[in-house]
C-alpha cells in the first residue's frame, strides 16, 4: 500500500501518481515501463487503488513511459537513474482517436500483491465463459468451492464475501446458491484479503473475499455481447456496455441464464443397535433441477468537480426454480431380507429477488492522496418455496405419505459507511472510519402431513410451523497508521464492532435479546529485500457471528431419516490468526509463499446424533446442528507458483497444505452417550492450470483440481478430482471470439464421505451436485481497441501473472 525506498547503492526507488487530467481521479492499473537502454530489458510496474505507484530498479538509464488503456502514454525518454525519484502528479489525457479502434479489455489474469491483500484481476479466462460467480471463486488461487458449492479459504469456510466492499444481499441467506447467479462476465477482480486490516468488516475468521463488480470507464460507448450454449440444456447472453462523456459515466451489466442441472446422492446406512427395525436403510437421489435467473446491474458516475464525484448504482436479481428430487430408499432387516421400499418424490418450486441500492460519494481533495468516502446501501431479499412431497410404497404401490411444506424468507439491510484517509507528508498516513450495518431477516415454516390414508386430510404439524426472526445491528469504528520506514512498511490499526441482536420465535415465550462489544486488533508489516523479493507479516483478530441457517431451528425435509436444523443457541466465534509471506521472481518464475496460524475459541461443531425418534417406516432420525463445542487450532503452508518456460505456454499452481486440531466433547441429552471431538486433521489441495496457444492463434486451457482425503470427529471425506478443459479463438478481424469449454471431463467431482456415531451408525454417502456439462460461448466486442501484448513488462512493480 505505501511506497517502499531502499539505501542499497544499487537499488533507486521511483515513485509517483498517475491521475485523469480532466477529472484529476486517480488511474488504478496504470502501467510504469521501464527500458533498460544498456541491457534492452523491460521491467516495470502497476499504481494502486490511489493512483501511486513504487518500482525499484538498479542504476541505469532508461526510457520511462506511463500507460493506460484509452489514454495517451506519458514519456519521460533517456533517464539517468542514480538515486531515488519521485515523478510527481502524472496527468494522462484521453486518446480520442481510440474511439474508432477494437479494443479487448483485460486480456490477461494478472495479480496484484498489496500489503494487505491479493487482487486477481480476472481477465481472458476460458472456463468461465458462460459460468458464474461460483466458478470464477473456484479458479482463484487459496480458494475452494466444493461441490456443493460451499466456499472455502484455506480450507476454512468461515469466509465473508463483500460485493464491492460491502456486504450484499447478492450473497445474503443462501451464498452458495446466490452466487451462481451472478455471471461470470459481471465481475472485474477478486481481492483475496487473508490478513485483513482494520478498514475491513471483522466478520470472517478465515478472511474475506471481495467481488468486485465491473464499471468500466473508458470513453464514449463501449462493450460486449455474449451467447451461451450447453448441455445438458444451458442457455444464457451477458451485456456488458459502458458509455462516458466529460461529465457522466454511465455502465451496466445484464444476464439472463436458463440451466438444467442434473445431480446425484446416495447413502447406505447401518444401524448398529440390536432393537433398530431396519438395520440398513439404501438411499439413491437424483436432483432434476431447472432454473431461470436474470441479472441486471446499473448505475451512473457524475462528475461533481475535478476531484469529486457521485456514483448510483441499482443491482436486480430474480430467480425461478422447478426442481424435481426423487429418492429411492431400501430397507432391511438384520438378516438381509428387505422390509420396505418406498419412492419419495420433492416437488421445489423457489421464487428469489433481490434488489440493492448504492450511493456512494468520493471526494480526492488534492494530489497528496487525501480523500473522503461515504457510503449508503439498502437492499432486499425474499424467497418463497413451496414442496410437494409424496412416498410410495414400491411393493404395495400405494401412498403412505404426503406433505406440503412452505417456506418464506425475507431479509432486510441497510449500511452506512464513511471512510477518511489523511496522508502526513510522503510517509505517513491515517485512517478513520465508521461502519453501520442493520440486518432483518425473517423466516416463516410451515408443514401439513396426511395422517390418515387413503383419503385423510392434510393435518398441520404443530411443531415444525412457526415463524423465526432474527434483527441485528453492528456499530462499528476504526482507527488506523501507515508509515514507511526505509525499506520496511507498517499499517496498524484497532477496530471496535458493538453488536446488537434480537431472535423472535412463534413458538417461544419470550424474546432472545443479546449485546456484546469486541476489539480487533491489526497489524500488517512489509519488508522489501534487494532484487525485489519481499516479506509480508500479518496479525488480525476476527469474529464469527451465528446468523441464517445456522440459528434457524425449522429441519430440512428432503429426507424423513437425515435432517438438519440450526441451533438458535449458538454464540459467536473469536480467532486470531497470524500470517506471515514471502514473494520471489525470477525471469521465468514468480513464487509466493504464506504460513499461517488460527487459534479459535468456543469453535463451531457440526454434530450428527440419534434423536430417538423414529420415521413411519421405522428408520431411526438423525439431526445434524451446529454447536459450540471446541477450541481449533489451524496450521498451514501454501505457495503459488507462475511458470512460463516459453511464450505460447503458461503454467499456474497453487498449493495448499494444513493441519487443524480440535479439542472438545459433547454429550447427547436424549441418549447420555458422549463423544470426544478431539482429533488431528491433515489435509491438502493443489491447482495446475495451464493455457497454451496452439497453431492459427487457437488457445488451450487446462484446469486440474485436486482436494486431498479430510476428516472430522465424525466423517472422514475422500479426495476429490476433477478437470476442466476449454478452447477459444479470435474470429472476425478479433472483434469476436469463440470458446468450448468442457467442465468436470472425467465425473471427478463427487463427494464421498464414510461417517462413523459410536454405538449407533455407520454410514457411507456419496454427492455429486452437479454432472458433466459442455458449453459454447460467442463474444462480440464492440468500440474497443485490443492493445499490444505487455508480456514482458511485469518485472518489480509488485505483480505476477495468473493466467486463468
Amino acid at each position: 500500500m505505501f511506497s517502499q525506498n531502499s539505501k542499497d547503492d544499487e537499488t533507486n526507488t521511483l515513485t509517483g501518481k498517475v491521475v485523469d487530467a480532466k477529472s484529476n481521479q486517480p488511474l488504478e492499473y496504470a502501467t510504469i515501463i521501464l527500458k533498460d537502454l544498456k541491457t534492452l530489458k523491460i521491467t516495470g510496474g502497476i499504481t494502486d487503488g490511489t493512483g501511486s505507484f513504487s518500482v525499484q530498479t538498479p542504476k541505469g538509464t532508461y526510457d520511462i513511459s506511463i500507460e493506460y488503456i484509452s489514454f495517451k502514454s506519458k514519456k519521460f525518454p533517456t533517464q539517468e537513474i542514480s538515486k531515488n525519484k519521485d515523478f510527481g502528479v502524472i496527468k494522462l489525457t484521453e486518446d480520442q482517436s481510440s474511439l474508432n479502434e477494437i479494443v479487448v479489455i483485460a486480456e490477461k489474469t494478472t495479480v496484484d500483491i498489496r500489503l494487505d491483500k491479493k487482487v486477481y484481476n480476472i481477465g481472458k479466462d476460458l472456463s468461465i465463459r458462460g459460468g458464474n460467480a461460483s466458478d470464477v471463486l473456484g479458479n482463484v488461487p487459496s480458494v475452494q468451492v466444493d461441490v456443493e458449492g460451499a466456499v472455502s479459504l484455506r480450507g476454512n469456510e468461515n469466509v465473508t464475501i463483500l460485493i464491492d466492499g460491502r456486504p450484499s444481499a447478492l450473497v445474503g441467506m443462501n451464498g452458495a446458491e446466490a452466487l451462481r447467479q451472478i455471471p461470470a462476465e459481471a465481475i472485474e477482480r477478486v481481492e483475496v484479503i487473508t490478513s485483513p486490516s482494520a478498514r475491513y468488516d471483522a466478520e470472517g475468521t478465515a478472511g474475506i473475499l471481495n467481488i468486485i463488480l465491473r464499471k468500466n470507464k473508458l470513453i464514449g460507448f463501449n462493450g460486449s455481447l455474449q451467447l451461451d450454449l450447453g448441455v445438458p440444456a444451458s442457455v444464457g447472453n451477458a451485456f456488458n456496455a459502458n458509455w462516458r462523456t466529460e461529465k457522466w459515466n454511465l455502465f451496466t451489466n445484464t444476464g439472463f441464464r436458463y440451466n438444467e442441472t442434473p445431480g446425484n446422492a446416495f447413502s447406505d446406512s447401518d444401524y448398529l443397535s440390536s432393537s433398530a427395525q431396519n438395520a440398513k436403510v439404501v438411499e439413491e437421489r437424483n436432483f432434476d433441477r431447472l432454473g431461470r435467473s436474470i441479472f441486471t446491474s446499473f448505475g451512473a458516475e457524475y462528475y461533481l468537480t475535478e476531484n469529486s464525484s457521485i456514483i448510483g448504482n441499482i443491482v436486480f436479481s430474480k430467480g425461478n426454480d422447478d426442481d424435481v428430487n426423487s429418492n429411492n430408499i431400501e430397507r432391511f432387516n438384520a438378516q438381509g431380507a428387505i422390509n420396505e421400499a418406498t419412492y419419495r418424490t420433492e416437488s421445489e418450486g423457489e421464487d428469489e429477488q433481490r434488489i440493492q441500492y448504492t450511493l456512494d460519494y468520493v471526494n480526492n481533495f488534492d494530489d497528496t492522496g487525501k480523500k473522503l468516502s461515504i457510503n449508503l446501501q439498502y437492499s432486499t431479499e425474499a424467497e418463497d418455496k413451496l414442496n410437494n412431497i409424496t412416498e410410495v410404497d414400491t411393493q404395495a404401490n400405494l401412498l403412505n405419505d404426503l406433505e406440503l411444506v412452505l417456506e418464506d424468507q425475507d431479509e432486510n439491510s441497510g449500511l452506512l459507511q464513511i471512510d477518511y484517509v489523511h496522508p502526513v507528508g510522503k510517509d505517513i498516513q491515517f485512517e478513520a472510519g465508521y461502519r453501520g450495518n442493520y440486518r432483518d431477516i425473517f423466516n416463516s415454516f410451515y408443514l401439513a402431513e396426511r395422517k390418515t390414508f387413503p383419503n385423510g386430510g392434510l393435518i398441520p404439524d404443530a411443531g415444525l410451523n412457526n415463524s423465526f426472526n432474527y434483527e441485528e445491528f453492528v456499530n462499528a469504528a476504526y482507527f488506523q497508521y501507515g508509515q514507511k520506514f526505509n525499506n520496511i512498511s507498517l499499517l496498524a490499526g484497532l477496530r471496535y464492532e458493538y453488536t446488537s441482536i434480537e431472535i423472535v420465535q412463534q413458538t417461544s415465550t419470550t424474546n432472545d435479546e443479546r449485546s456484546y462489544g469486541n476489539l480487533f486488533p491489526t497489524i500488517n508489516l512489509g519488508y522489501e529485500l534487494k532484487g525485489g523479493d519481499s516479506f509480508t507479516l500479518g496479525y488480525n483478530r476476527r469474529i464469527r457471528r451465528p446468523r441464517g441457517r445456522s440459528l434457524n431451528p425449522f429441519p430440512s425435509r428432503s429426507s424423513e431419516s437425515n435432517t438438519y436444523s440450526g441451533n438458535v443457541n449458538l454464540n459467536p466465534v473469536i480467532t486470531d490468526a497470524i500470517d506471515l509471506g514471502y514473494l520471489k521472481r525470477w525471469d521465468k518464475v514468480t513464487l509466493s509463499t504464506s504460513i499461517y496460524y488460527n487459534i479459535s475459541n468456543d469453535n463451531w461443531e457440526r454434530i450428527q446424533e440419534d434423536t430417538g425418534e423414529i420415521t413411519d417406516n421405522g428408520d431411526p432420525i438423525t439431526r445434524r446442528f451446529p454447536v459450540n463445542l471446541s477450541t481449533e487450532e489451524r496450521f498451514g503452508f501454501e505457495f503459488t507458483l507462475n511458470y512460463k518456460p516459453f511464450k505460447v505456454w503458461n503454467i499456474n499452481s497453487d498449493f495448499n497444505l494444513f493441519n487443524v486440531k480440535t479439542d472438545g466433547d459433547y454429550t447427547n441429552p436424549t441418549t447420555n452417550i458422549s463423544q470426544s471431538f478431539d482429533f488431528k486433521n491433515t489435509a491438502f489441495f493443489i491447482r495446475l492450470n495451464q493455457k497454451i496457444t496452439l497453431p492459427s492463434k487457437i488457445d488451450l486451457q487446462i484446469n486440474s483440481n485436486y482436494s486431498g482425503p479430510n476428516r472430522n470427529a465424525q466423517t472422514k471425506s475422500q479426495g476429490v478430482f476433477s478437470i476442466d478443459l476449454a478452447a477459444s479463438k479470435d474470429i472476425l478481424k478479433e472483434k469476436a471470439s469463440i470458446s468450448l469449454n468442457f467442465s468436470d471431463v472425467f465425473n471427478g467431482a463427487i463427494s464421498r464421505r464414510t461417517t462413523n456415531l459410536p454405538g449407533f451408525l455407520d454410514q457411507y454417502s456419496e454427492f455429486q451436485w452437479r454432472e458433466p456439462q459442455v458449453r459454447v460461448s460467442l463474444v462480440y466486442r464492440f468500440n474497443q481497441k485490443k492493445k499490444a501484448n505487455r508480456e514482458n513488462r511485469e518485472g518489480n512493480g509488485g505483480r505476477e501473472d495468473y493466467e486463468g
